[in-house]
């Protein structure tokens, strides 16, 4: 057994967030996130107790859906898309706050069942979907936001994505160096982005405009990473089960925490008396970027051992070598469950500034909306050995008491 699992669990330093007394004036829908926080240890299981193989729906490979889009794309119809604007339109001119969305405040009718289907999908089947067809240009960075925030509240509660509480993200470069891993995240820059999953159980991406080249996402199942790995490189495997990783917070963290917190990449569900599934939680970014904290006279945390680092090699690699390729137009959506479905992003390059398009029009920056969406444990969530595994919105980033934010554009 790894010397970590044997460790008394860490002093919890916040209170659970479902048993705060949250401010609506703060937080107008009652909820707030729940933040990254180091596992329950003593929830925590052994690599001897991982399974050898995955099997099931939610272990896929590339080429049963390469040539098969029809298989994991939607496209909006007509009456899909008049109904998404219209609960728009109701919902924006009812004045309320973008951060007080719900999925009640935000009827669809027609659509609602076949949400519900996919939601389900996505949380124990695949583990992905693109929807295509948002009018982003006819709609605008308002409506195109309000229509998304409404979207999402049928899969789950958006959760802050930063230290400022941005419930509604922007994947834009804003000209930040990429190489300032301590300081820098990176889906604000044109940086590739390798394998990794977000902070949250899903993530739903709407492009609102292209890039000139790059820009291209690539997804892989985590169980068929899992199996190959098992079959290829076990090392690797209970390296990444062993819970002696650190994760940089890169500034955004509340009074009293730890600039990092510790945990594993991989681990087993706390379902001891069930059959528990292999999930994962990595960005590589924020493993690699505490030289700070882990080298002079004030290292506090060990560096990265020759071990860790030669996984996350092997796990990158082995994520590209198994990965679905898919590029996302303007009013594309692409969601996904970042418990078994890791993803990636190549480096891109943005139009000339000023140019303009055939019709004279001034081509923006390549953008996405992103949201992050929490599934608590009681509404068919993924049982986390964390102990906000029954939160309405677990995962995210919460800096102390900031409120959520919803900014139309980056910034």
């Amino acid at each position: 057994m790894a010397p970590a699992l044997t460790e008394s669990a860490p002093a919890q330093q916040h209170p659970p967030p479902y048993a705060e007394s949250i401010s609506k004036t703060k937080f107008p829908d009652g909820l707030k996130t729940s933040g990254q926080h180091n596992p329950v240890h003593s929830r925590l299981r052994p690599y001897q107790d991982f399974p050898k193989e995955v099997t099931g729906p939610t272990v896929w490979k590339t080429e049963d859906y390469r040539n098969n889009t029809e298989r994991w794309t939607h496209v909006f119809d007509d009456q899909e898309i008049a109904e998404l604007g219209a609960a728009a339109d109701a919902y924006f001119a009812s004045g309320a706050p973008l951060t007080g969305m719900s999925k009640s405040r935000f009827p669809l009718p027609r659509l609602a069942s076949f949400f519900d289907t996919v939601r389900k999908e996505i949380i124990n089947g695949k583990g992905f979907i693109l929807f295509k067809g948002v009018p982003v240009q006819e709609w605008g960075l308002h409506k195109s936001a309000v229509a998304y925030l409404g979207f999402g509240a049928y899969f789950g509660y958006f959760v802050s994505q930063n230290g400022h509480g941005h419930v509604l993200g922007h994947v834009k470069d804003l000209g930040e160096d990429p190489t300032r891993k301590d300081k820098v995240r990176i889906y604000r820059t044109n940086a590739k982005q390798y394998f990794h999953t977000d902070g949250a159980d899903l993530v739903g991406l709407l492009c609102i405009a292209k890039s000139l080249e790059g820009g291209e996402s690539d997804i892989v199942s985590t169980h068929n990473v899992f199996n190959t790995l098992q079959r290829e490189h076990p090392d690797v495997v209970e390296t990444l089960a062993t819970p002696d990783w650190y994760f940089d917070r890169k500034g955004e963290e509340s009074v009293g925490e730890d600039p990092w917190y510790r945990s594993s990449i991989i681990y087993l569900e706390d379902d001891p008396q069930g059959s528990p599934r292999v999930f994962s939680k990595i960005d590589p970014n924020n493993v690699t970027s505490l030289a700070r904290f882990n080298s002079g006279p004030d290292a506090r945390i060990p560096p990265l051992s020759d071990k860790q680092t030669h996984a996350l090699q092997v796990l990158d690699e082995t994520c590209s070598r198994l990965a679905l390729h898919m590029i996302l137009d303007p009013g594309d959506i692409q969601l996904l469950s970042n418990t078994h479905v890791y993803h990636a992003r190549t480096a891109y390059k943005d139009h000339p500034a000023g140019s303009v398009d055939e019709s004279g029009r001034v081509r923006p920056r390549r953008h996405l909306m992103r949201l992050w969406l929490a599934v608590p444990e009681d509404e068919g969530g993924w049982k986390t050995p964390f102990h906000d595994s029954n939160a309405k919105k677990r995962g995210g980033i919460q800096v102390n008491d900031n409120p959520p934010v919803c900014p139309i554009d980056a910034e």
